[in-house]
């Protein structure tokens, strides 16, 4: 592995991480409005409570049936992992200290880009 292979498997365990701590994306994408639309969780609680239903017993499944079919590089994810947590740490402490208003509009920008990112790629 090279020394830039494992730079920008920093850097996407970083940015993941920072992400999944900000917005509480992935599952989040879902969980989260519907956790403020109908059940009137405040954006921090929606969150929260996201990052919550995503951890080790819900990943742990998946993970395992794709590694049966050989399609995970355990070193690539060691590395993300690693900073992936570093990066959560960052973002989930950076989130706690925003506004309600201006943490929603954060997600919701995050959630228009991907969607946007994938409405126009081919």
């Amino acid at each position: 592995m090279t020394i830039q292979i494992i730079l920008s498997l920093i850097l996407i365990g970083i940015l993941a991480g920072v992400l999944s701590g900000l917005v509480g994306v992935g599952g989040g994408i879902i969980m989260v409005p519907l956790l403020v639309m109908f059940f009137s969780f405040n954006q921090h609680q929606a969150q929260g409570t996201s990052l919550a239903v995503l951890a080790v017993p819900v990943t742990a499944v998946a993970v395992f049936n794709y590694y049966k079919e050989g399609q995970l590089n355990l070193k690539y994810a060691a590395i993300i992992a690693v900073f992936f947590v570093v990066g959560s740490i960052v973002g989930s402490k950076f989130a706690l200290t925003l506004d309600q208003k201006i943490l929603k509009k954060i997600f919701a920008v995050v959630l228009v880009l991907v969607a946007g990112k994938m409405l126009l790629e081919k």
